[in-house]
């Protein structure tokens, strides 16, 4: 083999090296990569904040401008299965943090059995929450579709729609504004389940990708950048936990 021909050969062994294959080709380094979608993703983040802020200080002024009827509303909430779907996200931010960790380490099978936990919890957590919203349609407690205003006024007018978790019946203004709290509910309990829907679908496409070798040789950005935003996720529901569930309630 003459010299140029093993000059040649060492120059694309070096080239391929430099620019491992996940390397796109607009970086000049997988360090310039890394920070770059590592800010793309916190600035990704940063929206999804403001986003979810709004509501949040939406539900806020509501609260304080219709307390009476917010109470009530929230009274209607299972703390059983508000609880449960909390339990159940605060595994599933384990086990995604396992799976960043597993990727880390180049542990395949770790990996799968992490991120296929994350999915069967992303699920169970959806379920409850299908069990939640059936509830509410049962109750007569879904505004624009299937909402009545007279298990507030009288218990005695409606039986059927008049539940538990009652106090005392509202004036026909504070029942009337009982449907602010149940559109902001489904606004903001649909929004963080449709992420979580995304999230899991996401999943999906990731568990495939690993079981063909994918994040367990050195390159780990999209299990860390999908970890952050299981985490965002999650985080989210606390906030929703507390404001919708347990403010107000004894």
């Amino acid at each position: 083999m003459s010299d140029s021909t093993t000059v040649a050969n060492n120059a694309l062994a070096e080239e391929h090296h430099e620019h491992p294959s996940y390397q796109r080709h607009h970086f000049e380094t997988v360090d310039q990569q890394f920070d770059a979608t590592n800010f793309a993703m916190w600035l990704f983040l940063l929206t999804e904040i403001m986003f979810f802020g709004g509501l949040f200080v939406a539900y806020m002024i509501m609260r304080n401008w219709y307390y009476p009827a917010f109470v009530e509303g929230s009274h209607q909430l299972s703390i059983f299965w508000g609880t449960a779907n909390t339990a159940v996200l605060i595994i599933s931010s384990f086990t995604m943090a396992m799976s960043v960790w597993s990727a880390e380490v180049r542990r395949k099978g770790l990996l799968l059995l992490f991120l296929c936990l994350t999915f069967l919890f992303g699920l169970v957590f959806l379920g409850i929450k299908g069990i939640e919203w059936h509830e509410k349609w049962e109750k007569f407690h879904v505004p624009g579709l299937r909402y009545s205003e007279q298990a507030f006024l009288n218990p005695a007018s409606d039986p059927e729609v008049y539940k538990e978790y009652h106090d005392q019946p509202l004036s026909p203004d504070m029942a009337q504004k009982t449907q602010e709290y149940f559109f902001l509910y489904f606004a903001m309990t649909g929004m963080h389940a449709l992420h979580m829907l995304i999230g899991v679908s996401i999943l999906v496409f990731m568990i495939i990708r690993a079981k063909h070798g994918a994040y367990t040789s050195g390159h780990v950005t999209f299990v860390e950048n999908f970890g952050l935003y299981w985490h965002f996720v999650d985080i989210i529901w606390i906030y929703l936990f507390a404001l919708l569930y347990l403010i107000s309630r004894h």
